[in-house]
């Protein structure tokens, strides 16, 4: 898996990332930073959990973020 975002970015003069790349869908990033918020403010995983998680996750995946 790739941390190199596959489309353009929608702010010219700025490099794909993936918050650049989701802004050519406003909806779709806004729900997806609703959704991202409620996972890490609520829940039955305390954040200690859910961020040591995170973190293998992106070591085993190779990802660059």
């Amino acid at each position: 898996m790739s941390s190199t975002p596959r489309l353009p970015s929608a702010v010219p003069g700025e490099p794909p990332t993936f918050a650049n790349v989701l802004a050519h869908a406003p909806g779709m990033m806004a729900a997806f930073g609703a959704l991202y918020a409620r996972f890490w403010q609520q829940g039955r995983v305390s954040a200690v959990v859910k961020e040591t998680t995170r973190i293998r996750n992106a070591r085993i995946t190779d990802c660059g973020y």
